[in-house]
């Protein structure tokens, strides 16, 4: 299925509809083999899997202690099974993934991305189908319409996501009050909120542009506001261009805003969880990044609740005479567990995948605040209404346009990334930043 329309196929207004009312998980199958010999007990042969993630427990407190609660629940329900965690932060994570695979030495479990992110992994034989366990009977018709769809390759599917994101901009409610102002709706109210930030001595926005997916956000919407989500999409895919002078006005913006003090002081050098701290210390008004922040603005204890009720969002704004839709947004289904085609255990690995992901769909939205890729009844849950809130904007997306450096084969998207740092930095002008993604591209396809 091409992917401009699985990540159309995300936001068909019947999707809220299945996370909020849909089925509810029920109990853990143990119809698979595999989990039909893990259930044997103390007779059954001792196995270790290992799993690798991205989330310590200091930066993404509340998916930690999820992942901990379903690793000892499985233990538990099948101790003949050690379950090994390795967990680093993003960078670091995606760092040594690339290191592990080039000596075919992947964990038995795993984070990927969909899309470009995943295809050479999946190419260089290094992932394991899971179309077994994704029709088996615990997991079949379970997840959003499209979001598995996004992690299939050549007509299999190589990881279950997780996770369904959107990109709001957060704020802090009590410091636009203190400067009387309004959630912005278009672009030139946003610059007008900036420049009442800035002249007063607030950092406007939060930013770690460091990781560079970061200020990826910021080009995007921008593209997306001004040339229209197609438009985008098409560059993206090398189907149209970057050089297109919609996207050549978006890079202009993000030149503009760096030149109005838009952003936190030494941004182009902090990583994205420094950057993140100038919003959480209320040291900057707004902040752009995905719904997986959303158990730091809700359910994490060890962040002030004082702050999390200050915490709003906003839909990025829309540009006078652009083409883009307020209701459209950047985000789409977040990471996956993959089984390593290598694994030594592969198939009791895929049966705690099957495991893993029925759980986390069942708790993730209660335990850590996280929206699930697959669909889970919520109706008698107590839900932070900042959570409530994005599920409803869900409901109303016009179009989900999925993250460039995930969307991008990985050539593209490196040069994405370090185009996007030079942008922000002004080391490159934005027809040099185009010419050089649409040169990028063009290799790759």
């Amino acid at each position: 299925m091409p992917r401009n329309k699985i990540i159309k196929n995300l936001v068909l207004m019947s999707m809220l509809g299945l996370v909020l009312s849909g089925c509810s998980g029920a109990g853990i199958s143990t119809g698979s083999p595999a989990n039909a010999l893990a259930s044997t007990g103390t007779q059954a042969q001792k196995v270790t899997i290992t799993m690798m993630h991205l989330w310590p427990a200091g930066i993404s407190a509340q998916q930690n202690k999820l992942v901990g609660q379903i690793i000892d629940d499985y233990q538990k329900d099948y101790p003949n099974v050690t379950i090994k965690q390795e967990v680093l932060e993003n960078e670091q994570y995606k760092s040594k993934l690339k290191v592990l695979s080039a000596s075919n030495e992947l964990p038995d479990v795993g984070i990927t991305w969909a899309a470009g992110f995943m295809e050479p992994y999946v190419k260089g034989g290094l992932f394991a189908p899971l179309d077994d366990i994704l029709d088996g009977e615990q997991l079949k018709d379970k997840f959003v319409p499209g979001t598995t769809e996004a992690f299939v390759v050549d007509g299999k599917t190589y990881a279950l996501p997780i996770e369904l994101n959107i990109s709001p901009v957060y704020y802090n409610k009590d410091i636009f009050a203190k400067y009387n102002l309004q959630v912005p709706a278009t672009y030139n109210e946003f610059k007008h909120v900036v420049k009442k930030l800035s002249d007063n001595g607030v950092a406007p926005v939060a930013l770690g542009n460091k990781d560079r997916w970061t200020g990826s956000l910021w080009y995007m919407y921008l593209a997306d506001r001004i040339a229209g989500s197609d438009t985008l999409k098409r560059a993206t895919n090398g189907t149209g261009s970057f050089d297109d002078p919609g996207l050549i006005r978006a890079a202009v913006e993000v030149q503009t805003l760096v030149d109005m003090n838009a952003f936190n002081k030494g941004f182009n050098g902090l990583s994205n969880d420094e950057g993140k701290s100038e919003f959480v210390n209320e040291k900057a008004a707004m902040y752009l990044t995905g719904t997986w922040e959303l158990p730091n603005f809700t359910t994490n204890p060890d962040i002030r609740q004082e702050f999390k009720d200050k915490v709003k969002f906003f839909k990025f704004p829309t540009v006078d005479g652009g083409k883009g839709d307020i209701n459209s947004w950047v985000g789409g289904p977040g990471v996956g567990l993959f089984v390593a085609e290598s694994s030594k255990v592969k198939e009791e690995a895929k049966a705690f995948v099957e495991y893993f992901v029925t759980k986390w769909g069942q708790d993730s939205v209660t335990t850590a605040g996280v929206i699930p890729a697959t669909k889970v009844d919520t109706s008698n849950s107590e839900l932070p209404h900042l959570y409530v809130d994005l599920l409803n904007e869900l409901n109303h997306a016009s179009s989900l346009t999925l993250f460039a450096d995930v969307q991008m084969k990985p050539g593209a998207a490196q040069v994405h990334l370090d185009m996007i740092q030079a942008l922000f930095g002004k080391a490159v002008t934005p027809e040099q930043f185009a010419a050089k993604h649409k040169e990028a591209v063009d290799k790759q396809n």
